[in-house]
Order: C-alpha cells, then sequence, then structure tokens
C-alpha cells in the first residue's frame, strides 16, 4: 500500500478522501490555491501544497504543478477525485510517466470511454444497447437534418466530448436544428476545447439510472448495484439513490443492466471505479448513455447500502491489490438517498451564493451521514462549483430514508448565505417522489406543484439568523438557539404544507 498519496482536488471531496487516507494510515497531501489556503482540506491534510491563483486554469487543472507538488512531498500516488482533471486522459498518462500512480483507470481507458462517439462504439460492440443515433460526429448542417429526418424528432444534440448538460441542446423541429447545432458547439468549444457534437433520438421522460463498477488490474469486474438519479435541474444531479425505486419493482432489471454494464467495462479494458449511466424509458428497455471514468459525486448512497468503502477499494486496486468481491458477494440492504447542499438561491434561479458562513450545525444521529467541505467562519468562494456538501440518509426502507434524511434536513442550520435545504424538504414532501413515479422531467412538474419556495428560503435564514445570533454567546445558549430553530423549521414546514 502507498505511504503517501497527493489529492488533487479541493472541497468535500478532499476532505472524504483525506479522511479515508488517515483511516488506512496513509500520508495526506492536499493543494490548494489563494482561495482555498484556509480551507477544510487543507487544515485536515498531514501536508499541503500551494498551487497558485484561485482560478482554475492556473491552479486545479495544471498538470505540471500538481506533479512537481508530488514529488516535492514525496508522494507515490494521486487521487483526482471527480471534476478538474478526473477525467483527463493526459493528467493520467503524465502521471505514470512520472513514476506516480494516477488512482483511476488508465489513460486509455478514458480516451476510450471519455469520447461520447468512441464510447456508443465501444458499447455497441460489447452487445449493449444504446440510444439510436449517429456513430460519428456530425459534420455540417445537412448531414444533422438528414440523420435528424431518420430518427425523428425530437432529437438531441449532444457534444462528443462532455456531460453534465454542457453542449446539449433539444430540437423539436427542423427549423431549430441550425441554430441549436451552432449553440452546441460554441458551448461544448468552451468547456471541453472540441466542437464536435453528434445526434441521439431523445428518449421522452426517461428515468436516468447508473450502474457502479469495480475492477482490478487483473480482468476481475463486478457491478455493485444501481443509483437513481433522475431528479435533476438541467442535466446536473439534485438528488440520488440507491436502490432506485424502479428496480425494487423490477429486480430483473438490475441483473440486466449490470450485466451490460460489466461487459462494456470489460470491452475498455477498464480498472479501478467506474460508473455506467443509462437512460431507462416506460416499457423498461434501457439504453447506455455515457461512462463516468471517477469517483461519483453520489458515490455514497452505494457505499451505505452496499457496506463497501469505495475509496478504500480505489486506494488498493491502484496498488496492486486484487478484488477479493466476488459479484454473488454484492449484497444490498436498506435504501440510501444523498442531497447535494450547494450555496445557491433556488427563489432567484439557483444563482450561486457564495459569501461568509456565519454559523454552521451540521446534522447527526444514526443512518445520517454528512461529506462537508466547510466550517462555520469558512467564505465559500465564487471561483468554483458552490457544492458545500452532502447530506445523505440511510434507512431499512426507503420509506425510513426519506423520514430520516427530512428530519436531518431540519435539523441543518447553515448562516450567513442562501441555501438549497429547504427546496429538498419541498421535493421529500412530494407525493410523486414518495411513490418513486419521477423521470428526468419530474422538476418540470414539481415547481407546479410545490408550494413557495421563497416562503421555505425565507423561514431558513431567520432560523438561521437564530443561531449566528447567538452564537458568540455561551455554548448551551446556542446549542438551545440551534435546537429551536430546528424545531421552528419543522414545525413552520408543517403549518406551510396544510
Amino acid at each position: 500500500m502507498f505511504r503517501t498519496v497527493l489529492v488533487s482536488n479541493r472541497g468535500e471531496i478532499a476532505v472524504r478522501l483525506i479522511r479515508g487516507l488517515k483511516d488506512l494510515g496513509i500520508r495526506s497531501v492536499a493543494v490548494y490555491s489563494d482561495a482555498d489556503r484556509a480551507s477544510l482540506a487543507v487544515s485536515l491534510a498531514d501536508e499541503a501544497a500551494y498551487l497558485g491563483p484561485s482560478p482554475s486554469s492556473e491552479s486545479y487543472l495544471r498538470i505540471d504543478k500538481i506533479l512537481d507538488a508530488a514529488r516535492r512531498h514525496g508522494a507515490e500516488a494521486i487521487h483526482p477525485g471527480y471534476g478538474f482533471l478526473s477525467e483527463n486522459a493526459e493528467f493520467a498518462d503524465a502521471c505514470a510517466a512520472a513514476g506516480i500512480v494516477f488512482i483511476g483507470p488508465s489513460g486509455d481507458a478514458i480516451r476510450k470511454m471519455g469520447s461520447k462517439i468512441a464510447a456508443r462504439r465501444l458499447a455497441i460492440a460489447a452487445g449493449a444497447p444504446v440510444v439510436p443515433g449517429t456513430e460519428q460526429a456530425v459534420g455540417d448542417l445537412a448531414g444533422a437534418q438528414e440523420v435528424a429526418r431518420r430518427l425523428g424528432y425530437p432529437v438531441l444534440i449532444k457534444a462528443s466530448a462532455g456531460g453534465g448538460g454542457k453542449g446539449m441542446r433539444q430540437v423539436d423541429r427542423e427549423a431549430d436544428l441550425a441554430s441549436a447545432l451552432r449553440d452546441a458547439a460554441s458551448e461544448s468549444l468552451r468547456a471541453f476545447h472540441s466542437e464536435e457534437v453528434y445526434l441521439e433520438k431523445l428518449v421522452v421522460e426517461p428515468r436516468h439510472v447508473e450502474i457502479q463498477v469495480l475492477g482490478d488490474q487483473f480482468g476481475h469486474m463486478i457491478h455493485l448495484g444501481e443509483r437513481e438519479c433522475s431528479i435533476q435541474r438541467r442535466h446536473q444531479k439534485v438528488i440520488e439513490e440507491c436502490p432506485s425505486p424502479l428496480m425494487q419493482r423490477n429486480p430483473q432489471l438490475r441483473e440486466r443492466m449490470g450485466e451490460a454494464a460489466v461487459k462494456i467495462a470489460r470491452e475498455a479494458g477498464y480498472f479501478n471505479a467506474g460508473t455506467m449511466e443509462f437512460l431507462v424509458d416506460r416499457d423498461l428497455n434501457f439504453y447506455f448513455l455515457e461512462m463516468n471514468t471517477r469517483l461519483q459525486v453520489e458515490h455514497p448512497v452505494t457505499e451505505l447500502v452496499t457496506g463497501l468503502d469505495l475509496v478504500d477499494w480505489q486506494l488498493r486496486i491502484a496498488a496492486g491489490e486484487r478484488l477479493t468481491i466476488q459479484q454473488s458477494d454484492v449484497k444490498w440492504s436498506g435504501s440510501a438517498i444523498e442531497c447535494r447542499i450547494y450555496a445557491e438561491d433556488p427563489a432567484n434561479g439557483f444563482l450561486p451564493s457564495p459569501g461568509k458562513i456565519t454559523a454552521l450545525k451540521e446534522p447527526s444521529g444514526p443512518g445520517v451521514r454528512v461529506d462537508s467541505g466547510v466550517y462555520s467562519g469558512w467564505t465559500v468562494p465564487l471561483d468554483y462549483d458552490p457544492l458545500m456538501s452532502k447530506l445523505i440518509a440511510w434507512g431499512r426502507t426507503r420509506e425510513a430514508a426519506i423520514g430520516r434524511l427530512d428530519r436531518a434536513l431540519a435539523e441543518y442550520i447553515l448562516a450567513g448565505i442562501r441555501t438549497n435545504i429547504g427546496f429538498f424538504r419541498e421535493i421529500l414532501a412530494d407525493q410523486e417522489f414518495r411513490e418513486g413515479r419521477f423521470s428526468t422531467a419530474f422538476l418540470d412538474g414539481f415547481s407546479k406543484r410545490s408550494v413557495s419556495r421563497e416562503t421555505l428560503g425565507l423561514e431558513a435564514e431567520a432560523a438561521a439568523a437564530i443561531v449566528a445570533a447567538l452564537s458568540e454567546k455561551k455554548s448551551e445558549v446556542a446549542e438551545s438557539a440551534e435546537v429551536s430553530a430546528s424545531r421552528w423549521l419543522a414545525t413552520g414546514r408543517e403549518q406551510l404544507l396544510r
């Protein structure tokens, strides 16, 4: 096993990785920019290396600076987390050339799965179903028109080189195709330095279900089941859960999708942790969408339900150990649901809400996990994604997990900035969500059914203000204020829903 590992990331995932390293007795090295000089990750790591100014292009995306930091601090391996350079084949190759282990797949596997077009071809070769579409980039408008007519509208334009909804456009009629192509290609160029886009038939109101795979460097590959990721806003996941309510009603679907995911991974020569993303239509037909060649933001729900530590296994596999788990050993117990806590304003179009956290009380208790990267007094910077923490709840049943998550959200006190905590409580109270009747279009209908987000946002702010106002007084007074604020949040919520 490694003696020293550098974590080339920031925020809550850096904290998660550093704590995982400490659990194994491995020395950790954090990296930081100007904006993150006083971050929680830096304070928890054994050592820290300065990368440069706050813009990620001058810090977290600088392969040369990260490798230099690894050499100076004696790191034998680098864990990229997710985002930034985590799916960058050149970074994986550069680590290998420097004699430093990249904790993830090979650069070759990243290339094979990093291009959506190449990944589609590979999935087809593995015998997995894919959404009908092009097998190469669209060359011009005439070619795109021909493909769209053959597929039938609506169609989806997608960037070949990236994800997260960037470079993606839905086109419902031919008159809109030209402008959508221009916009998608332009956005793809800005985000991924590639104008390549391709066309797919739009699967109307599908579910977004992903399969976690795990494999060693000796060809042993298994899957750890699915995560339901259909609750999305602008193609960005908002709530994730394991298992999917769909699988609970159709257990044979998990087996079929799991087998397809493993076949694709083997075809790519993949090892370490990775995620195959699929769309599932109303008739339970599933289609391969793409692969994320890294650890996922939502990995905790899989950990809580399977009892397996994904980061621990990532490290062991990267160190050359064999995966000792067989497919028959994987069991799923209970249900886990995750909320991504963002510094954003739901009442104002979910715009980022950076600023200083003046008081913080994170929930706890049986079955509650908080992966956090912030603390009271920390200033959430404008330079990066405003994800502050992930709140995850486990229960024996999905209903129990929802109840526990709602309780934890009611106890989550964060003052000084706006958050989406109240927004999550609205979703959890929604009948269609509770019954597991949703698709990727869920939030469109939910916004019409929900109570006023602005009211809930102001309510949460007022409760947090109580804590902030008393936080400098005696600890027992502050603690009492936190409890009172939590109770007020819960009571006020119930009254609003009556």
